[in-house]
């Protein structure tokens, strides 16, 4: 498939083999071996730009017009690693302008904001130039337009770590929470924050545990607040502190449940705190009483609150009463 004169001639592009300043070098065409299976249709700008990379690439070359030869690269395929590699390799050889680079970043970000090589080159520009001062805001300003970008976060999270700049993250974390209090991404990057930071013992998980109550009892259903939580007392370090917790946690579900609440969220996480409950009761009368209740729960959401997983409150019904006795 041969290109339009447009496409091959956009505005003053002019292909590489008409260049004289590129006359010294002889493009390396691309080799799919004598019988290709699937004959890619590259335009001919494209293979041209390719033509000349692979030259430099083989023969070694690291200049100014190789430095600009991998932003025509870039242009055509953004996501090319090997592009990317040997554009890292020209800009330490020419001694180039790394703040100039990382407003090229910026800009392929920009337009390719889930593209993982641009990320992780930004993220060696970073570690060259030692510096961090511009990349917690650069990640707010992607994130404010998709709060789930996964490589956003995943730099914001190093930027956090390697740098020290823990600070105003739980700020920032509020601020996000406030305007939807449903955003997973922000709930998880609060876990990171208080993973790398001051741990899960007594003050924080009691801290956190009241923070979680909070935000669920503003919106029962919101699943990210319960995973949340879960998470919270899971991770405690103090095993007294954890049981008071649990214990604390209980009593507010129950309440929640007598308000007449049927979030299968807290449905479920009942019968989470049922089946830890269960591990320690010794007394028989009172084993019985909290299979039977965690029974009662597993029939109600597998049969009118979470269908879709009626399989698995079953499985986890069969599971509870076997394992205490009950096998009716």
């Amino acid at each position: 498939m041969s290109s339009s004169p447009e496409e091959l001639h956009p505005g003053n592009w002019i292909p590489y083999s008409e260049r004289p300043e590129w006359a010294d070098v002889t493009p390396l065409p691309q080799d799919d071996g004598p019988s290709p299976v699937v004959q890619i249709a590259y335009t001919d700008r494209f293979k041209d730009v390719y033509d000349f990379f692979r030259a430099v690439l083989k023969s070694g070359e690291k200049s100014a017009r190789v430095l600009a030869l991998t932003e025509d690269a870039l242009e055509l395929n953004p996501a090319n690693y090997t592009v990317w590699h040997y554009r890292r390799e020209v800009l330490k050889a020419t001694d180039a302008d790394l703040k100039a680079e990382l407003k090229y970043c910026r800009d392929i970000i920009e337009d390719h904001p889930k593209n993982y090589q641009v990320w992780q080159h930004r993220r060696v520009l970073v570690e060259w130039l030692n510096d961090s001062g511009s990349e917690l805001r650069f990640t707010e300003l992607i994130l404010a337009q998709d709060q789930k970008n996964y490589h956003a976060w995943q730099h914001r999270q190093w930027v956090l770590a390697t740098f020290k700049l823990f600070d105003n993250e739980l700020a920032f974390i509020d601020r996000l929470l406030t305007d939807d209090i449903r955003n997973n991404s922000a709930w998880n990057q609060r876990f990171f924050v208080n993973s790398r930071t001051g741990g899960w013992g007594k003050e924080v998980v009691e801290k956190e545990v009241k923070f979680s109550l909070e935000k669920i009892q503003l919106v029962k259903r919101n699943e990210s607040a319960w995973n949340y939580l879960r998470g919270v007392l899971d991770a405690c370090t103090d095993s007294e502190c954890a049981k008071e917790q649990r214990e604390l946690v209980d009593s507010k579900c129950r309440v929640l449940l007598a308000e007449g609440c049927d979030s299968p969220y807290l449905l479920g996480f009942l019968v989470e705190l049922l089946q830890w409950r269960l591990e320690g009761e010794k007394d028989d009368a009172q084993v019985a009483k909290m299979v039977s209740e965690a029974e009662e729960l597993c029939e109600r959401l597998a049969n009118e609150l979470d269908v879709i997983r009626a399989r698995y409150w079953t499985f986890i019904q069969n599971t509870i009463s076997k394992k205490y006795g009950r096998s009716d």
